[in-house]
């Protein structure tokens, strides 16, 4: 698509060009070709998007060993939340004409790795995250919080995702909370995650649509203990142990955003991505990597007094993590001057 030139570029012109008026009919014809040349250069989409976030262009595809990568270093004890996410991602970026949007629905317990894996993925298809102007995050008990206004809700969200995906074919909507989502709001979206070609004129098949929710925790955390009490790995739970439980659990939870919702009634969703508890096996590899991220050696000491610290369940076996990692960093940081003591002795 041809870019009319920034407004910002025009002024330029004339400082790279002083006293343009002044010179003789073959110069202003020569000055007029530089100018031309340097304006188109400064609005071609690949010097222009080094400066302005653009949105990415057809045809652009994912870089598959980057979205690897983050998923292996960044998101632990989730080797089932990794596959799944990882092939329906890489397989609807390569596809040059999708038939719907992606709609990918996150399910478990707290500080399991839900709205951590949300943030890589739209890393990866905008480098800005959640900072981008393509990436969009609504939290339902900030954006969304009265029964009394859905109907209101309803209209904006559908203004909102229009006019963003008429921006931005490969627009990211994440939706946070969606357990405490009041029923027949998210529904507002169905026409979008639909399979239309176009709705008004607008096509929303590029576009990525992604639910965090709490429910269906429970069915998860159930059989990731009955896993383990039969003795088998949990990394032998495969989707199909999953999948069902949670689509007809998170259907009929009135507890729910998708509580009886027509985006399930019409298979719309396309994976029920299920994130397992956390052992303490996992925990430890979230403090290190949050002792990393602040730049302080790895005291296994700390390590350890960290994950003890943690609550776990069943309470007498202590196998699973009642909040994932999510209290770690809060942890951490009553070890602060100790962590901070040991770096500056080894340094």
């Amino acid at each position: 698509m041809a870019r009319s030139v920034p407004l910002l570029w025009v002024p330029l012109l004339w400082v790279l060009l002083p006293g343009l008026a002044a010179l003789e009919p073959l110069s202003v014809g020569l000055a007029i070709g530089v100018a031309s040349a340097l304006t188109g250069y400064l609005s071609h989409p690949r010097f222009y998007c080094n400066y302005v976030e653009c949105c990415p262009r057809a045809g652009q595809r994912l870089n598959a060993s980057a979205l690897k990568a983050q998923l292996d270093n960044r998101l632990f004890g989730q080797h089932l939340a990794k596959d799944v996410v990882l092939k329906a991602v890489l397989g609807f970026s390569n596809n040059p004409s999708p038939k719907k949007p992606l709609m990918l629905s996150l399910h478990g317990w707290a500080g399991t790795g839900k709205n951590f894996l949300s943030q890589i993925l739209a890393e990866q298809v905008h480098p800005a995250g959640l900072r981008s102007k393509f990436v969009h995050l609504f939290l339902a008990t900030l954006h969304f919080p009265h029964h009394d206004q859905v109907k209101l809700y309803k209209e904006q969200l559908q203004n909102w995702i229009r006019g963003n995906v008429s921006a931005c074919p490969s627009s990211v909507f994440i939706f946070d909370e969606m357990d405490k989502m009041h029923p027949g709001v998210i529904d507002a979206i169905k026409p979008f995650l639909d399979y239309y070609e176009e709705v008004d004129g607008v096509s929303y098949r590029k576009a990525i649509f992604i639910f965090l929710s709490n429910a269906g925790g429970d069915l998860i955390n159930k059989a990731a203990l009955d896993f383990w009490a039969s003795g088998k790995r949990r990394e032998d739970i495969q989707l199909k142990d999953l999948e069902p439980l949670l689509s007809v659990g998170v259907f009929n939870n009135k507890n729910s955003g998708l509580w009886h919702s027509s985006i399930i009634d019409r298979n719309l969703i396309d994976y029920f991505v299920p994130f397992l508890p956390l052992e303490q096996r996992h925990v430890k590899m979230c403090v290190r990597a949050e002792m990393a991220a602040r730049g302080y050696a790895v005291d296994e000491k700390i390590v350890q007094e960290v994950a003890d610290e943690m609550t776990y369940f069943p309470k007498e076996e202590r196998i699973f993590s009642d909040k994932g990692c999510k209290t770690v960093q809060a942890k951490l940081d009553i070890h602060e001057d100790v962590v901070m003591g040991d770096t500056k002795a080894r340094g």
